[in-house]
């Protein structure tokens, strides 16, 4: 997977602000198929069987329910090494009874869609062939056109689903944001990504190393919409890996920008104008 290597910059950890952790746990566990690898009172970190966390939850104290109209998490989706894993998840989620919001052919990609107990948004998605996208211009080519559900559970692993495959990473992520032209310099300028499609001034898709998009930001739900409180149930942060020749040129483009940005151990942190905490 060499969109998610060095040295293309792309998303390796989301935290996420939950209500209940043991229902949350249940689902993560359970539905997804994740794995704890640590674990405290309020707080579980969780992997695909390696002991590298990509996912944080949190449990908040008397938590806020998730605000749709506020900005923040549109979906966080892990992307799966093959399509077999892909038919097995969707047999799967069928058994389990559990709702899908969606099933789509994205012509670059096939994906599922779902959420967690708190509604934070989830796309669990395989890539087809980058060799089989189109480009035209510097964009690619991307739609939303029903699954073929019915060819896609031909690749079913007779042996059936056993969790989510280790090499599970998180593909993308994709934003909610109060105005795509205040939050587009965060992104382009402070951090180099490329744009890969838009969709006038209501989405956009942004990547690096020609991916079909490790970023997107809509405004669908959340035009002009506030940042929620850190009471609030939804994304904490997130986190994007990038080259360490390029982290002290990253804080030096943020700052010109003027965006504040603030060492945190052994990262940075900033954050874009819709409120989106990041790590890198």
């Amino acid at each position: 997977m060499t969109f998610h290597q060095h040295p293309a910059s792309f998303v390796n950890h989301i935290h996420l602000k939950v209500g209940n952790i043991t229902r949350s746990l249940d689902f993560y566990q359970k539905i997804l198929g994740f794995r704890i690898i640590e674990q405290q009172h309020n707080r579980v970190k969780l992997s695909s069987g390696g002991m590298t966390a990509f996912v944080t939850l949190e449990q908040l104290e008397k938590a806020i329910p998730l605000n749709p109209r506020e900005t923040g998490l549109f979906h966080i989706a892990f992307l799966l090494p093959t399509r077999n894993d892909l038919a097995n998840m969707l047999r799967h989620l069928i058994h389990t009874g559990y709702p899908l919001h969606g099933a789509s052919d994205h012509l670059v990609s096939e994906a599922l869609y779902l959420s967690d107990p708190d509604e934070n948004g989830i796309e669990i998605y395989v890539d087809r062939d980058h060799k089989d996208w189109e480009w035209s211009k510097g964009s690619v080519n991307m739609s939303t056109l029903p699954l073929n559900a019915n060819h896609l559970m031909l690749d079913v692993n007779p042996d059936g689903w056993d969790g989510l495959p280790e090499k599970t990473i998180i593909g993308h992520i994709h934003l909610q944001v109060a105005n795509l032209a205040a939050v587009e310099p965060f992104y382009i300028k402070g951090f180099g990504f490329s744009v890969v499609s838009r969709y006038g001034s209501q989405a956009l898709f942004l990547s690096t190393g020609g991916y079909h998009h490790h970023i997107g930001l809509n405004t669908w739900n959340s035009k002009g919409g506030a940042i929620p409180g850190t009471t609030s149930i939804g994304m904490k942060s997130y986190t994007i890996s990038v080259p360490a020749k390029e982290r002290k040129k990253i804080v030096h483009r943020l700052k010109k920008l003027g965006f504040p940005v603030e060492k945190v151990g052994s990262q940075y942190r900033s954050q874009d104008p819709s409120g989106n905490v990041v790590y890198f």
